[in-house]
């Protein structure tokens, strides 16, 4: 069956340091997508729908214009990116294709930035952090040897080099009846980023912004 989404799921959680750390987190409300949240098990295969979904709910938090994941194989397909018989499949989108059903839908503006394998995201959190306090959006994250899509919901650096990424991951399944419950299950929070991202990968950034 399907569920109601939560909403602004990662309020209540506390920065993960303080002491002269510049935190920065997104503006305006999501919905959290996940696993089965609409009665389809996609365990395993959809996560980059879901993150993509939970872009399409910001600024405003609402399922309105939220597209479902055989609309958003059929656009891919309609617009060539995908071939025939995409539709139906359980084939993995990324951020490139997020971009394209972000235009296509009409949704926020998707920005897209790569980050070259070995550098994880060390080099980017200047970019973030400046996006978060701009008034950006959820940022879309997945890559190939890490090919786990999630998203990135704030920012927190130092004191010193230490640097936190808020992180919220589709990978849940269940029927979730508070944020609370998805925090500790740690499908949201604050993680290190010189041990959430893996070094031997490269990333491509999905980067929200209102869409004036």
């Amino acid at each position: 069956a399907a569920l109601a989404p939560l909403k602004d799921v990662h309020l209540g959680l506390a920065p993960p340091c303080r002491g002269g750390a510049r935190l920065a987190l997104l503006s305006g409300h999501y919905l959290y997508y996940h696993y089965g949240c609409d009665g389809l098990d996609d365990r395993g295969w959809g996560c980059g729908y879901r993150t993509l979904q939970t872009l399409c709910s910001w600024p405003e938090g609402q399922s309105t214009g939220v597209p479902g994941l055989d609309a958003m194989q059929a656009a891919l397909e309609d617009m060539g990116d995908k071939p025939p018989g995409f539709r139906g499949s359980q084939s993995w989108i990324g951020c490139v294709e997020a971009s394209l059903c972000l235009a296509h839908f009409g949704g926020p503006q998707g920005h897209l930035c790569h980050v070259p394998r070995g550098a994880g995201l060390q080099g980017e959190l200047e970019r973030l952090y400046s996006h978060f306090t701009s008034g950006g959006g959820p940022v879309m994250v997945g890559g190939d040897a890490d090919a786990q899509s999630k998203a990135l919901l704030g920012v927190c650096l130092g004191p010193g080099t230490k640097a936190y990424v808020l992180i919220l991951d589709p990978h849940y399944w269940g029927t979730p009846k508070h944020p609370s419950e998805l925090q500790a299950a740690r499908r949201v929070g604050w993680q290190e980023v010189s041990t959430a991202f893996d070094p031997n990968s490269f990333y491509n950034l999905c980067l929200t912004r209102p869409n004036s």
